[in-house]
Formats: C-alpha cells, structure tokens, sequence
C-alpha cells in the first residue's frame, strides 16, 4: 500500500482526510484536493484512497487481496490483526461485527471490490459527509472540505436554524453548505463501484436497558479502562483534568495505574463556595506518583474570552467558542511538563447519569415504583406537583412534539418538569433575531417534522443519545483547537464500547433521585479511594459565566457592530448592541446568547480563513 509523503504533516489529534473510490475521475477530484502537508494512501491501482493530514501513530493501514482497511484515530489495533480481518472480509457488511468491537475512537475505512465504505464513531466524535464533486461521491470527514471542493457558501436557511437554543434533533446533523450531505453516526456510508451511487447502512443501535447495576458495573470499569489504556499504553507523560468530580477522577486514577507518567491538572472555580479544590487535593493524596498542579483560578479565562480572535476552522458553528480560551489556556504549560496527551471526564455526566425521561415508560410499566421514585424527583428538582402531571399525560410522538415546537418559537423557557420528563427542551428563538430568520427556522422544523424518527422510541433513550451527539459536536471542535494548540485532547467516556456498557444498565438503576451516579461509583469502587466517591454534586461555574459577561462585554459591543448576522438580515444588530451594554440582564444568566454568538464567530472565522468576506443578503 503506497503512501506519499508531500511534506511533514499534521500534529498527532488533527487527522482529518477524505475518501476516493478507484477510477480515474475520482483521482482527478483527489488530485485537485491536496494541498502542502496533505498525505496520499493509494488503491492497489496507484489511484488515490485517501487524501488528508494524518500522524503515523493516528492510523493502522493492511491489504488482503481486493480488500484494504484503514483505522485513523485511536486504536489500539496493530497491523497483522487489521490483515486478518482484510482477509476473512467477503462483504462490507461483515464490518459491522468489527466496528462494535474495537475499542477506542476512530474512523474505519474500507475498500472492497471498488466499493468503499467509511464510517466513524457512534458517539457522534467522529462524523461522515460526503458530496458529488466533478461528477464523482467524495467521502470526508470534515464538512468544509467538500464545501471548498464544491466553491459553496453558507446556507442562510441553515443559519437562521442554527440560532435555535437547542437545535433538535435531526437539524443538528445537517451541514451548513447545500450540496453536502451527513451520515448519521449511527450509518456507515457506502459508495458503490461506479463512483456515483452511495447509500448509508445502519451499523450500530444501542443496547437493550436490561443488566443490573450489578451486573453492569463490573463492564463499565472493564470498558473505561480499556478506552483509558487505549490512550495511556505508549508511556511518556499524559495529563489528566483532576476537577474532583466523579468523572475526571476515575479517569485520573485509572491513567495512573498505566505505563504513563500522569499530570494531574487542577482549575479552582473563583466562587468562595465552590469545592473542587477540596475534592481533587482528596484524590491527589491517594496518587502519590501523580504530579499535581493548581492553577490560579484567577488567572484562567473567564467564559465570553477572546471571541473576537478565533480563527480554528471550523466546519459548523459551536457554543464551544464560549469557552474555547478556558479549554485551551493550560495546554501549552502542560506541554511544557511533557504532556503528550489531555484527559477530560467529559462524557461522565451523559453516559453514567440517564434522563429521568425514562420515567414517562416506567409509570406505565412499574407505577408503584416509579411513583416512589418520581415523589423523590419532585423533591430535588422542585418539581411542581401540576407540571408533573402534566409532563407524565403528555404522550405526543417525536414528530408531533417537534412539530408543535415550531409554533412556539418565541415562548418562554418552558418547566424544567416538562424538558426533564419530556423529549427534550423545545427550541426557542429570541428577541433579537429576525422574523425572516424566525419563518426560516420554522419552515425547517415543519419539513423535519413531517418525517422524523427519533433516536430511540423511549423518550429517556432519546433524550440520552442526543445529550451524547450535542456534547460531541462541541468536544470535536474543541479536540482539534487542542491539537492546533500542541497537546491533543481525549474523553474516554465518549468511546463507543463505553456508551454501549452504560446504556445496557437499566435506567430506573441509572438514574436515581436517592444516590449520585450510582453506576459510575460502582464500577470505580476498588479503584477510586471510597471518600473520592462519596461527592454528590459538581461545581456550575456559574460565577466566572457572569464575571465574563461583565468583563468581556466591550468584545460583545465590537461582535454585534459588524455583524455578519446582521448583514444576512437573520440578527437585529440593535438589539443585540443594546443588550451587550447590559450585561445584568437577568436573562442572559440562561446562555440565551450562546446559538447566536456561536453562529456569529462561525461567519467571522469563515471570513479569515477563506479570504471572502460573506455575502449580505439580497
């Protein structure tokens, strides 16, 4: 299998590529697409396979006859195994059984027969677009490749959606060009020999909610060390966030019973009240050969930090930038320590935790305990008795549900009770965007309506898996702002193996209104000191939200006075100017202002990095 080395590449944590069938069209559309530093992997043929930037520790390539794989992301497969797997390969749907069982992050390639497959990660970590260019299907893994292959601009309509807060599901998938197309984490994408016929395969559901909390943690605690040693078996030094949450200690404790020399990395929040500091120096007793450093909380960057700077490329907008300076300010210190790699937690909260939505069935299939549990429910979350009710009744179907969310558009936050128990909080647009913005959503939330299937029929699945695609499309961009920084970053709770062990546990078990992450704290047990276990809560930083909006409120002023928005006619730039000025506002304390930021430094960043500005609108 051919490779070309056109120049030095990119940084371990920055792979991204695309993806060729085995004609000579095709190779002509590849050829055009390399650029300096990108890499060629070839076809038997010499045509090219792959077209991106990868490192050699990202990807594990083999050929067996007509069949060739690749693996380009974290995995701990070596080359013969890969092979063996080429070899016993008679059809691409015989992928299926390989992809659900390797652990780690990654996008598998496949080409078999002149047919190619690519798929990348359930979790949503890892996505597929793909798009027709000079007559031929061009696979990618970043949706503003194939943009720039096909010269498109950003689709207003699909801007006007992405000032939703939140973006429902299905809308959160679509790319923010016409001509592209998403595959959804849960497909694999196929292109057929002819370049031009492509359809997308369902390889992964979740598993059936049926293992005890017994039963079940003992594979939780199997499936997060295996994603911990996927990334901690080559030694060097990696570093670990150590909040003292439940999350980003058990993946601290358990990289530190690998080969690595582990970093322990501690932010204080700069609220009097908040306890992180006194968790996280429990758990650092207990790690005596982890070096563990605090950072001034002062000193870090407050949320809101430096959006008129960013210049990440950026295939979509994110509510990331909120926080981008605050992810990324310690890197470049922990590099100086050594570091190769960044552990997070992140994930925790969406996979060990569960949606009380779970409940809605559970009424109707163990009332008197779900009563029991609900009552205590009602009692932490202050549920109000009626709300409750009334959430429980309400039995719409996912389509009708979003359907009527787009009638209400302009409403207030509606009860936590019925966001909790329901499908998910309805989307909500605000004062300052424009009525032509506003029948632009609603035209896109109607089509979605009339068609849509939910992730899972139970709502409290549902609500599960889309938490998890939300958190990943955010955690995808900050993961290659952190590779662009020089130390890239890692969440082995987003692994798929992980998700899989979490959602097979019983959700009435999972979520609790009596215990803290139960599931989590007892896979961990025996591994995590027991007083580490015991916290039942997290910080909220809610304190450096709202210094940021004070001490960052000149940058807000100077976003909203060259508004792109504005220019397109979906932001009244007014408004906004307005409500920059007053950062008190008791409304902007609900992150009512992050879709439209988030939309906003996308338009800005596109205008960097491609050299146009982007057009008004007619």
């Amino acid at each position: 299998m051919t490779e070309l080395h056109e120049s030095a590449g990119a940084g371990p944590g920055d792979a991204h590529f695309t993806v060729f069938t085995d004609r000579e069209d095709a190779a002509a559309v590849a050829r055009s697409l390399s650029r300096p530093g990108t890499r060629t992997l070839n076809h038997a043929s010499g045509r090219p396979w792959l077209v991106g930037r990868w490192h050699d520790q990202e990807i594990v390539t083999a050929r067996a006859g007509h069949t060739a794989l690749a693996v380009i992301g974290c995995c701990p497969i070596d080359a013969a195994e890969l092979e063996r797997h080429a070899a016993r390969l008679r059809d691409l749907a015989g992928l299926d059984a390989l992809a659900r069982s390797l652990p780690g992050s990654f996008h598998l390639v496949a080409a078999l027969d002149g047919r190619i497959r690519v798929q990348g990660t359930a979790s949503g970590l890892r996505l597929v677009f793909h798009a027709r260019v000079g007559g031929t299907q061009v696979a990618a893994t970043r949706a503003d490749v194939l943009a720039t292959a096909l010269g498109a601009g950003p689709d207003e309509e699909q801007l006007a959606v992405r000032l939703l807060w939140p973006v429902p599901h299905p809308l959160a998938e679509a790319p923010m060009w016409r001509g592209i197309t998403a595959v959804s984490p849960h497909d694999a994408l196929i292109v057929a020999a002819d370049g031009r016929t492509v359809r997308h395969s369902r390889w992964w559901t979740p598993p059936e909610p049926v293992r005890t909390l017994a039963d079940g943690a003992p594979l939780v605690r199997a499936a997060l060390t295996e994603a911990v040693d996927a990334r901690t078996r080559r030694g060097g030094v990696v570093s670990c966030d150590l909040s003292g949450g439940l999350d980003s200690t058990s993946v601290c404790f358990l990289a530190a019973r690998s080969p690595a020399r582990v970093v322990a990395s501690t932010w204080p929040g700069r609220d009097p009240a908040d306890t992180d500091l006194y968790w996280a120096e429990q758990a650092a007793r207990s790690l005596p050969d982890v070096e563990h450093v605090v950072w001034d909380a002062d000193a870090s960057p407050l949320v809101y930090d430096d959006l008129l700077g960013i210049d990440d490329l950026l295939d979509e907008p994110t509510i990331g930038v909120m926080d981008r300076s605050r992810v990324l300010h310690h890197l470049p210190a922990l590099a100086g320590r050594g570091s190769r790699l960044h552990l997070t937690g992140i994930g925790g909260d969406h996979v060990a935790w569960c949606s009380e939505a779970y409940y809605h069935r559970l009424l109707r299939t163990r009332p008197l305990f779900a009563v029991r549990q609900l009552r205590g429910f009602r009692a932490l979350w202050q549920w109000p008795l009626a709300d409750t009710v009334r959430a429980l009744a309400d039995s719409r179907p996912y389509g009708k549900w979003l359907a009527d969310s787009g009638g209400h558009l302009r409403d207030p936050a509606p009860a936590g009770v019925s966001t909790g128990l329901g499908w998910g909080m309805p989307p909500r647009l605000f004062d300052w965007v424009t009525p032509d913005a506003e029948r632009a959503a609603r035209r896109a939330l109607r089509e979605a309506a009339a068609h849509v299937v939910p992730l899972h029929p139970d709502r409290g699945l549902h609500a599960d898996l889309e938490q998890i695609l939300s958190c990943t499309r955010v955690l995808r961009q900050w993961d290659r702002m952190a590779a662009r920084a020089g130390v890239p970053m890692a969440s082995p709770f987003f692994d798929d193996r992980v998700i899989e062990a979490c959602l097979a546990v019983r959700p009435s078990e999972r979520v609790t209104p009596w215990r803290y992450k139960p599931l989590l704290t007892a896979a961990m047990s025996g591994i995590v000191p027991d007083a580490c276990l015991r916290r039942t809560n997290k910080a909220a930083a809610s304190m450096d939200a709202a210094n940021g909006l004070r001490e960052h409120r000149a940058d807000l002023l100077a976003l909203w006075e060259d508004s792109r928005l504005e220019q397109l006619g979906l932001v009244d730039g007014a408004a906004l100017r307005r409500l920059a000025q007053r950062p008190g506002t008791p409304e902007l304390r609900d992150a009512i202002l992050y879709s439209t930021i988030a939309a906003e430094v996308w338009l800005r960043g596109l205008d960097r990095t491609t050299g146009r500005r982007t057009p008004t609108s007619s």
